[in-house]
């Protein structure tokens, strides 16, 4: 008898191959068999008219904080995930003395606009290593396994020190790092990650500790994730053009070739620099003919802000008039807002540019790239939808209009800017990289940038979006959304034991409504530590997720049972044939 059968569901089993009608039967923490499932079983999932998938597989998030409070892990938990990879772009809180604390805390703030208040209220700091972090996570069980890379941001403020963040280091100092990536490994990280972006910046307005670190430094880390088996090397980069981009191409070849290791590199549609993706993608495939194991790494859908009245930044947040308002309770300030001398103050008043984003919202409201979001949203708006072109029919200038469709809702109503993989005014740029057979889906940041931008739903989106309901432009197929973000993903940090809805895989199983799957209004919560705020997106559609066999999640809801944990390196597993 089998412990679980899902019957009579749509299967995509997570290879990419065509999807086919049968059961998936589980005993214990694995699957038993796919196909036409005749035993009995002590439950059954009746999946007739529903489609079934691995769990997803989601490799780039900074739940590094909250893996540590969040037996959840939300809002990644809502759609689906059943593994993650905390530790992306340089930045987390391991190793850390505790002198360091709030120095990488305010990095993770200014990078990834996690509420400082709530980091610092929310973890427990039971670690200064980082193999003591990886026994801190592995303590809670939840309901997703959480793996994690090495962030080099913590790793120089720990050798180096906090007020050394970018100055060059010195061989000594090198071989420290390198010492402690060892012992990291050793311990079950399953990789390095660094910033090299000049986008990202710590919260005191200092670029990212790495973002200026030498290739002998970067070199060395990476050396030392070589010889235990598959680890990885990930990078979040603008120097993939020029001769930069030449350099940077050339230590990430060499790393991999060292360390005998994936080196994947973060590969976007940027407006500066329009068809740079293609270089960026084409370097990549060269230095690969040439030994090199680079893995462009992909985003889902256009990296966006999302602002109103209760968003980190807004186009009005550096307006004297708004300041005294700023700390109101919402339906104070929405009814303080909607006053037609406070109206007529804030309109008439100089823009004021006090923050790099406030100044990229005006930019891309008077340039026609500023979109109502609307519920159901709409993430692929033709320009005639924007906000500047709909001002313009009405006879009404641009500012003004944002200012009262932003007190739609009760002063709830987001705007909507796509500003990476959007160039053209649509997401065929991103399609073409999603089907590249090269690329990993990645970049979407769940747990992250809460404030301003919503990507943790990415996974639902994948689905809704690029396999149902795309009218812009050419769908995926569904199976290729599938293994995109299941087999693929795990394939690259080898998880072999996941990823694939195949006889002694992992038993993490999605159970899917995929023609009534949707996605919620984006809303803003305050439910993080000491009132934190972040922008959150439900879905509807997931009859079941099943996590090493045990459901967690049953018609959208939690069922209270958490079978994750930290995962220690990669898993081995069955290896399918693809």
């Amino acid at each position: 008898m089998y412990d679980l059968v899902i019957r009579g569901g749509r299967i995509a089993d997570g290879s990419g191959g065509p999807l086919v009608d049968g059961d998936v039967a589980i005993d214990g923490d694995r699957i038993s068999a796919v196909g036409r499932v005749d035993g009995r079983a002590r439950r059954q999932i009746d999946a007739e008219g529903l489609l079934v998938t691995p769990g997803w597989v989601d490799v780039h998030t900074h739940y590094d904080g909250q893996v540590t409070w969040d037996p959840e892990v939300s809002p990644s938990g809502w759609h689906g995930v059943t593994t993650v990879v905390v530790g992306n772009c340089g930045v987390g809180f391991a190793p850390v003395r505790p002198a360091e604390r709030d120095w990488v805390i305010q990095l993770m703030e200014g990078v990834e606009d996690i509420p400082g208040t709530a980091l610092a209220e929310g973890m427990s700091w039971n670690w200064q290593s980082f193999p003591e972090y990886l026994d801190e996570v592995a303590a809670m069980p939840r309901v997703m396994d959480v793996a994690a890379m090495v962030p080099h941001g913590a790793l120089r403020a720990f050798v180096l020190g906090c007020d050394r963040n970018n100055d060059e280091a010195s061989g000594e100092e090198i071989s420290l790092m390198a010492k402690v990536v060892a012992e990291a490994v050793d311990a079950g990280a399953v990789g390095v990650s660094t910033t090299r972006t000049i986008a990202h910046m710590a919260k005191d307005g200092e670029a990212a500790a790495g973002t200026f670190a030498a290739p002998r430094e970067l070199v060395g880390i990476g050396e030392a994730l070589g010889g235990a088996g598959r680890r990885v090397f990930s990078v979040v980069t603008d120097h993939l053009l020029g001769t930069a981009g030449e350099a940077e191409f050339g230590w990430m070849a060499e790393v991999s070739r060292r360390a005998r290791i994936p080196v994947t590199y973060m590969v976007i549609d940027v407006p500066l620099t329009p068809g740079g993706w293609r270089t960026a993608l084409g370097r990549g495939l060269a230095a690969n003919r040439d030994g090199a194991w680079l893995v462009p790494q992909v985003a889902g859908k256009p990296a966006s802000l999302m602002v109103g009245w209760e968003s980190t930044y807004h186009l009005f947040s550096g307006h004297e008039t708004y300041k005294p308002l700023a700390s109101l309770p919402l339906d104070e300030r929405v009814g303080r807002l909607r006053h037609p001398d406070v109206r007529r103050a804030m309109l008439d008043e100089p823009l004021a540019f006090t923050n790099l984003f406030v100044g990229i919202i005006h930019s891309q409201l008077m340039n026609g790239n500023l979109f109502q979001l609307g519920d159901p949203p709409d993430y692929e708006p033709p320009r005639e939808q924007s906000v500047a072109a709909i001002a313009a029919a009405r006879g009404v200038p641009a500012l003004e209009l944002a200012y009262d469709l932003m007190l739609e809702r009760d002063g709830r109503e987001l705007l909507y800017t796509p500003l990476l993989g959007y160039t053209e005014g649509d997401m065929h740029a991103l399609r073409e990289l999603l089907v590249h057979p090269s690329t990993v889906l990645g970049l979407g940041d769940g747990g992250a940038h809460v404030g301003f931008i919503c990507d943790g739903s990415l996974p639902t989106f994948m689905l809704t979006h690029w396999a149902r309901d795309r009218r812009r432009g050419e769908t995926i197929p569904l199976e290729q959304v599938v293994h995109l973000q299941s087999e693929r993903p795990a394939r690259l940090f080898g998880f072999d034991d996941r990823g694939r809805l195949s006889p002694g895989c992992l038993a993490d199983v999605n159970v899917i409504d995929f023609e009534g799957l949707a996605l919620g209004g984006v809303e803003m919560a305050y439910d993080l530590p000491a009132g934190g705020k972040r922008l959150v997106q439900q879905a509807t559609g997931y009859v079941a997720t099943v996590k090493s066999g045990t459901v967690v999640r049953q018609d959208d809801r939690f069922t209270g049972e958490r079978p994750g944990g930290l995962l220690r390196g990669p898993q081995r597993g069955p290896r399918p044939d693809s």
